[in-house]
């Protein structure tokens, strides 16, 4: 009788991994219904959270279009009342501060096409705008008293060469702005020539500098040209400010010169701040990867460098609460990397960093209010974990667990309200005490309509690989999954190539649950490369983006369908920007799929490098750059495009037309190939999308991604 109430009880437990008791499929339109949750702040006292919703909203006369609309709410954490709208214009509202008395809220809103401060009186009354500053404003900070705020603005650089408050005595950078023919800087000397074409050389400058400032032409000296969707000339510096929490009162810029500078605090207990900067003053501002920080009087004076040194960076500082302790990452500046966490005292110096051992990548950090403890999350296993050190011991404790994930989250008064994404629920907000115990759902934003969704639960398995690592993979079943019957398979790959992907993470959410909607079983796995399982796991694909890597997701696949329930002659492969290039490697090396779709991919490492504003993976990862012949070798190998006269498997192949962080022409050139040799292939080009079409894209291009990728396998597995 014991064994078959055992029997009984993990047939249940099977049964409920693979499916939610709702009835209803997720739907493609469902994408619509899902609203985000993000920035989370509580009160001194803990007793309230403000927090940010962003939700999908139809375009007033645009039928089939989406806007994205981003309001703040407010709830309190013992859960006495619902969460209650506090923000409701159409400009938004982000990056919450409260006041240290909690009667007050400030947050950035735009205003006049610039990013602004206002703040809200719980007490009543609209929102007001506290700054009017001509480069705008984010990123407010209160002092302790709540009597001043800090705060950064963008300046452009061209503004900052003649800014007479900024810069009134009209200086240069020391830095060589890199206008090649000129001696160092002297082409940003003022120009009084008037414009001719048909003058002198100093009025032909003049009528080229108008046609500059009337985007004739687009003149390009700096490195980092390509942004996400634009090409651009313009440089920008990240300024510092301080100011009175009044409305009436004048802003003051503590920072200058041609740097940049972030993550301002007040050092509570002193008339100091914090500050982090790029300051390197022998090098283009555009070629700096180093961060510092900085020590400054909060008037502006005395600015003192506690840490910085050339090819590394310290970011991510966070005072402690009483102003006698730095926690904060340091590492080198290359991206296949895991920064080490640190703590020093205010005023220590490169020698007093004491470093905690944790090998993830770690964000998010703040202190317990009583400073027993430091918190941070970290991408782990799968999911996105809450850890906090106690400061006594220097060790590491993980508070929740890999099958779910923590976003932003606010600790005071022995309380943490954090946000939490898992299979069950895309995004919820909780509250619990400060070791996330009895933690409680206190908002239902999408917890209404998931309920009543029949979803699909992962099951996790593992495999060690050549190289003697464990590759996690997971294996969801259809919606439809009946025991004995067979059912189409659809591998999915992640990006980055150092993205995570698990039961903690937000962003597929959707796409695995339409998949098995679908019908399709849906297989996923960490391949060598992928964050969260480590620093040797994290390099272990360096000179090795497709081989390596192909074998850990096949591996994953032929184990996952190895179970009997996939029908092996109806497998399709999809994924994204890395993805998008290692399943045009797959296919070029494997002809197994029915069908496959690259989105956003990369196909030629060597044109890579120069079309792309992600072009730093080639050295961090190949070692080196296209000329030299080493790596050249290398990329050469590695291509997708060296094997596209292998691919037979049909293929659909994604690209935003804005798309500069990968860059439009790797597919065409893959496409035009497939298309030369006469190949079963189909482009698909999206006007205005950028790299992040999928997950904050045009709402409209999302839905027709997904279904047009859908609509195309169903060409192939029937």
């Amino acid at each position: 009788m014991k064994k078959l109430v055992l029997v009984l009880i993990s047939t249940f437990v099977l049964l409920v991994s693979w499916s939610q008791n709702g009835k209803d499929p997720v739907r493609v339109t469902d994408l619509l219904k899902i609203k985000t949750i993000g920035s989370v702040a509580l009160t001194k006292d803990g007793s309230k959270a403000a927090f940010s919703v962003t939700s999908i909203e139809p375009e007033e006369n645009s039928p089939w279009e989406y806007k994205y609309v981003t309001q703040v709410w407010m709830v309190p954490t013992d859960g006495s009342a619902p969460p209650r709208q506090l923000t409701y214009s159409a400009n938004g509202a982000s990056q919450l501060a409260w006041h240290p008395d909690g009667k007050k809220l400030a947050f950035v809103r735009t205003a006049d096409g610039k990013p602004q401060i206002f703040i809200l009186s719980l007490e009543g009354g609209e929102p007001v705008q506290l700054t009017k500053n001509k480069y705008g404003a984010f990123s407010p900070r209160w002092s302790a008293d709540g009597k001043q705020m800090l705060f950064m603005a963008n300046i452009p650089f061209k503004d900052l060469l003649t800014d007479s408050v900024l810069n009134p005595t009209k200086e240069l950078p020391q830095w060589n702005f890199e206008k090649p023919g000129f001696k160092k800087n002297e082409n940003l000397k003022p120009n009084t020539a008037k414009a001719d074409p048909d003058g002198s050389i100093e009025q032909v400058r003049a009528y080229l500098d108008n046609n500059e400032k009337d985007r004739k032409a687009k003149v390009i000296t700096k490195l980092q040209f390509q942004e996400e969707a634009t090409t651009s000339s313009e440089l920008n510096f990240s300024h510092i400010y301080l100011m009175d929490a009044d409305p009436t009162a004048k802003p003051k810029c503590l920072t200058k010169g041609f740097n940049t500078f972030f993550n301002p605090q007040f050092i509570n207990g002193t008339n100091q701040i914090l500050m982090e900067a790029d300051m390197n003053e022998a090098q283009h501002t555009d070629r700096t990867l180093e961060s510092q920080v900085f020590i400054m009087n909060n008037d502006g004076t005395e600015c003192r460098k506690l840490l910085g040194k050339d090819n590394y960076a310290y970011n991510n500082s966070f005072v402690s609460p009483s102003g006698k302790t730095i926690a904060l990452q340091h590492g080198v500046t290359s991206f296949v990397s895991i920064p080490i966490l640190a703590i020093m005292p205010v005023g220590g110096s490169e020698k007093d960093l004491v470093n905690i051992q944790f090998d993830r990548t770690k964000g998010n950090i703040q202190w317990s209010p009583d400073e027993k403890y430091l918190y941070f999350t970290s991408q782990s296993n799968g999911g996105v974990t809450l850890n906090r050190v106690d400061m006594q011991t220097r060790k590491v404790e993980t508070l929740t667990n890999f099958e779910s994930g923590v976003g932003s989250y606010s600790l005071a008064n022995d309380k943490i309200a954090f946000v939490k994404t898992e299979v069950a629920n895309p995004f919820e907000l909780y509250v619990s005490n400060a070791t996330t115990k009895n933690a409680k759902r206190v908002s239902s934003f999408n917890y209404d309509w998931v309920k009543e969704k029949k979803l699909s639960f992962p099951e996790k398995f593992e495999f060690t690989n050549e190289k003697g690592l464990k590759v996690e993979y997971w294996v969801m079943k259809p919606f439809n999954y009946e025991a004995g019957k067979k059912f189409p398979v659809v591998l999915e790959i992640h990006g980055g190539p150092s993205a995570m992907w698990g039961p903690g993470e937000s962003s597929m959410w959707h796409e695995f649950q339409f998949w098995a909607s679908k019908g399709y079983g849906v297989v996923y796995c960490n391949p060598r490369g992928s964050g969260g399982y480590g620093y040797d796991f994290l390099r272990a694909n360096v000179n090795d983006w497709g081989k390596g890597p192909m074998s850990d997701v096949m591996t994953s696949l032929n184990k996952a369908v190895a179970g009997g329930w996939a029908d092996t002659s109806k497998m399709v492969v999809t994924g994204g920007s890395y993805a998008g290039y290692l399943i045009g490697y797959i296919i070029g090396h494997d002809n197994r799929f029915k069908a496959a779709c690259s989105q956003r991919g990369v196909y030629d490492l060597r044109t890579f490098f120069g079309e792309a504003n992600a072009w730093r993976l080639v050295p961090n990862y190949f070692g080196g750059y296209p000329w030299e012949k080493k790596t050249l070798e290398i990329l050469e190998r590695e291509s997708p495009i060296n094997y596209v006269q292998n691919i037979t498997t049909p293929y659909i192949i994604f690209h935003g037309e804005n798309d500069l962080r990968t860059g439009v022409s790797q597919s065409e050139m893959i496409y035009k190939s497939l298309k030369v040799l006469n190949r079963p292939v189909e482009y698909v080009r999206h006007p205005g999308a950028t790299h992040e079409i999928t997950r904050s894209g045009n709402n409209r291009q999302r839905i027709d991604q997904m279904l047009r990728t859908w609509e195309f396998f169903q060409r192939w597995i029937h």
